[in-house]
């Protein structure tokens, strides 16, 4: 049996809300080194008091820490910082690759952020889909919901198939909804949702080319409660020339 992971953090969720925040731990994590507040001020182009509050807020968070210069000349030491250690699996792996995509798209001004993200997303899912180990062998399209479901889980989702939602497409098959009942990227989510969602149609959409499964169209629908999202994924539909509708 399948057990979900802990959510991420809220506290995690808000710090990494905020854009700019988010070009300050990108920098850092891009740096080979430790940067102080100066190099990382120029760096993402912000004033350095501005810097030092993002970056009070992110070792608050755990995301960044904080080390003194040691010197071997007389002067006062610099106060150097850098990025935690991100663990290279689970839901925590999520955000860093949520502060990646806000960090690259949103922040260099990318005209269209959401193909940003879902390009981004797609190759998410693709890596998570690898590193299951799953056969690689094309699956039918009852195995790939369910991959994709335990996929969900596994991001920290909370996913249930809706027993409620089955609906007929033509005569391609059932569309089936898969009910999101605590998205780990909620706060994050609610103040940029169409680069987040972005991210989570890209994984799907990824994970589903990773595995060769058949064709599907694939539709979120975000909050349609507070606590939930849903994900439409239907047999796509092809007429007699083989265009997919």
């Amino acid at each position: 049996m399948s057990v979900s992971p802990e959510p991420i953090d809220s506290r995690t969720h808000r710090v990494l809300a905020g854009v700019s925040r988010v070009a300050v731990l990108q920098t850092l994590r891009e740096n080979a080194g430790w940067l102080d507040v100066q190099a990382i001020a120029e760096q993402v182009g912000l004033h350095t008091n501005t810097v030092r509050s993002h970056l009070d807020q992110l070792m608050e968070a755990g995301l960044v820490e904080s080390a003194v210069q040691e010197r071997t000349t007389p002067g006062r030491p610099r106060l150097l910082f850098g990025a935690t250690e991100t663990p290279g699996a689970g839901p925590q792996d999520s955000y860093k690759v949520l502060a990646e995509i806000l960090a690259s798209g949103i922040r260099q001004g990318q005209p269209a952020p959401a193909a940003v993200a879902a390009q981004a997303g797609r190759r998410w899912g693709q890596h998570l889909e690898q590193q299951g180990g799953a056969s690689t062998e094309p699956v039918d399209s009852g195995r790939a919901v369910e991959r994709i479901v335990a996929l969900l889980d596994e991001v920290g989702f909370a996913p249930r198939i809706g027993d409620s939602h089955a609906a007929t497409v033509d005569d391609a098959g059932a569309a089936t909804v898969i009910e999101v009942h605590r998205c780990p990227f909620y706060d994050v989510a609610r103040e940029h949702t169409d680069v987040v969602c972005a991210v989570h149609l890209g994984l799907i959409q990824g994970a589903l080319g990773q595995m060769q499964a058949p064709p599907a169209t694939i539709r979120l629908e975000p909050f349609v409660r507070p606590d939930l999202c849903l994900v439409h994924m239907a047999p796509a539909v092809i007429d007699g020339r083989g265009l997919r509708a």
